[in-house]
């Protein structure tokens, strides 16, 4: 029985996109088997198992969410959104599940020298949450984003 179970989990995990523990773990995750646990319990649910989100509530994080990494501020937001401040998360798994969304969904974007977001200052900037302007300060902030990237590629 142990063994069907694990059977079906592994293909669960094959399809939902988690990675084995034999793979390479992206900076700042541990455990990337925890990390995408967390995710399917306290993200996927708004933002959709592929990261595309729900139009209107949550926005997508595939192929964008590592662009705030880029620009000043950036980095800030993602830790004040609500759905971070405000998670029933400890900030030492949401530090790493935020390394693993980036390495998960927007692989694309991430800077060469990325830091991986630590438990402290998880801990920090969730202190002070973000709530109406959120919407607002991610539409600058990804404008930046795609200015900055333009532009680098014209020079």
């Amino acid at each position: 029985m142990a063994g069907l179970l694990a059977a079906a989990m592994g293909t669960v995990h094959a399809q939902s996109g988690a990675v084995s523990a034999s793979a390479d773990l992206p900076a700042g995750v541990v455990n990337a088997q925890r990390a995408w646990q967390n995710w399917t319990l306290n993200c996927q649910g708004c933002h959709r198992p592929d990261g595309t989100g729900s139009a209107g509530t949550a926005p997508s994080l595939a192929g964008t969410v590592s662009k705030f990494l880029s620009v000043p501020g950036g980095r800030e937001y993602l830790g004040r959104v609500p759905g971070v401040a405000t998670s029933p998360l400890s900030s030492a798994d949401l530090a790493e599940l935020m390394n693993w969304i980036f390495w998960r969904f927007d692989k694309e974007h991430m800077p060469a020298d990325f830091t991986p977001f630590t438990a402290d200052e998880i801990g920090r900037l969730r202190a002070n949450p973000l709530r109406l302007e959120a919407s607002q300060m991610r539409t600058a902030l990804l404008q930046k984003a795609d200015e900055s990237a333009a532009a680098a590629i014209a020079r």
